[in-house]
């Protein structure tokens, strides 16, 4: 990758697997445990997919969680030692392919029912990339469930505008350093984006917390408009 935030991201994530690995399993994130693990997996089932892709799959949760619910499960992870992990523990297929394979169409995979990615899309140029070479991967009629941060939520006090943004840990764990920095997207920015590569949208889910004011994510599913 030649724009340094995008690097910044990958090193972060290979510094943090360890203590990502141990939080997932140990569920101390609050908001997953509460809220968006059930919303992802509800999302993803919704569509009734036979084999699904995991983009940015980490340790493997939510292949496991899709297995034990009878789907076929692919895992894909730049990081080594959060797929040597997801090996480990089972429940899917898992290679570790960076983002930019997909992107070109150079991974060899597919077709699928869905693609998934879960909190998985935090870089800039590499997002619209990977989404634009997503389609390539999808049966007839297949779809794309994306969850991220709400954007409105996410932005705090800061302009409600696209840009880089510094990351940080709060509410992970102390074990966390090298926090990854993320580009922020406003909700307009998700959508047109979606579209430009080829998506239509046909849900957009906002789960929150029992008695909550505020979503705790934004999730997008869409098919390709192709289809």
């Amino acid at each position: 990758m030649s724009d340094p935030p995008e690097a910044r991201i990958l090193q972060s994530w290979t510094v943090n697997a360890a203590p990502w690995i141990e939080a997932v399993r140990s569920g101390s994130i609050q908001s997953r445990r509460q809220v968006t693990d059930r919303a992802i997996v509800d999302a993803v089932m919704s569509v009734h997919p036979a084999r699904v892709l995991d983009i940015g799959c980490g340790e493997g949760w939510l292949a496991r969680a899709l297995t034990a619910r009878g789907v076929a499960v692919t895992g894909i992870d730049a990081i080594p030692a959060l797929i040597t992990e997801a090996r480990r523990l089972g429940g899917g297929e898992f290679e570790r392919q960076d983002y930019e394979d997909i992107a070109s169409g150079r991974w060899q995979g597919g077709p699928f029912g869905a693609a998934v990615c879960n909190f998985s899309l935090l870089g800039h140029d590499s997002v619209a990339s990977l989404l634009s070479g997503i389609g390539r991967y999808l049966g007839e009629r297949g779809h794309l469930i994306v969850q991220t941060l709400h954007p409105v939520v996410a932005c705090g006090e800061r302009e409600y505008r696209d840009g880089w943004r510094e990351g940080d840990w709060t509410g992970i764990g102390s074990a966390f350093t090298e926090p990854a920095p993320w580009y922020f997207r406003t909700l307009a920015s998700w959508l047109s984006m979606l579209g430009r590569c080829g998506f239509e949208l046909l849900e957009c889910r906002e789960p929150s917390a029992a008695g909550s004011s505020r979503p705790s994510s934004v999730i997008f599913i869409v098919r390709s408009s192709h289809a």
